[in-house]
């Protein structure tokens, strides 16, 4: 016998019932899943209000120090990983890993990542010395055996790549600042030593017939229509 309108009506509100708790329960499970995925890169950063800070490692920490009181403002690590290098630069700090990846931090948020390529193959041995090196106006250069890479300190924005020459190899920790210009050693097996030698700044190794595309973020030069992809040629 077909069952009376009220036995169907509950079996329906029972139904419901079941079908909301699961939904619910499936929504519960998915926010604990998201809120303890790891983050990106490892990236730990306790963050820390306005103001000026001074920045330094402390073990395998990159931590901010109010200027005036010395106390810590901010704190951020990376799972499993230390820091080998640090560089202030305009209320940042750019810290160069030991897994060859390099951060941006203004102890608000970590602003970009960038890797470092062939790391492993040099790296544990050279220890981040010279490796990061400013190259004014906003430029950050990365000093690595094989090429210098330039980024934009802003946004971490590629500028440009200068290979090293052939049967030669840039030194991080050999090079000198003369005013405006970086002077890098390059040894080269059979090269006079004016060849040894190369001078850049932000604008990418410094030559007389040079024509560099600018370094100004997007907004403030609008005469790049690809300024996020453009890079300066190699010199």
């Amino acid at each position: 016998m077909p069952a009376p309108a009220s036995r169907v009506l509950v079996a329906a509100v029972r139904r419901l019932a079941v079908g909301l708790l699961l939904t619910a329960a499936a929504a519960g499970l998915l926010g604990v899943v998201h809120h303890h995925r790891p983050a990106p890169y490892g990236d730990r950063l306790l963050p820390g209000g306005h103001g000026e800070w001074a920045v330094r490692a402390q073990g395998a920490a990159v931590v901010g120090y109010d200027r005036r009181t010395g106390v810590p403002r901010w704190r951020y690590a990376r799972v499993g990983h230390r820091p080998y290098a640090v560089l202030p630069a305009r209320g940042a700090a750019i810290t160069l890993w030991d897994d060859g990846l390099i951060t941006d931090t203004d102890g608000r948020s970590v602003r970009w990542h960038r890797a470092l390529p062939d790391a492993a193959e040099w790296l544990p041995a050279q220890g981040g010395t010279g490796v990061l090196r400013p190259l004014g106006r906003g430029i950050l250069g990365v000093v690595a055996p094989s090429r210098v890479t330039a980024y934009r300190t802003a946004d971490g924005d590629l500028r440009w790549v200068l290979p090293a020459r052939a049967g030669c190899a840039f030194r991080p920790e050999g090079a000198v600042r003369r005013g405006a210009a970086l002077l890098l050693a390059q040894p080269c097996a059979d090269a006079a030593w004016t060849g040894q030698l190369v001078a850049l700044d932000d604008l990418g190794r410094i030559a007389p017939d040079r024509t560099p595309l600018g370094n100004d973020l997007p907004a403030r030069n609008p005469g790049h229509l690809d300024a996020e992809k453009a890079l300066a040629r190699p010199r």
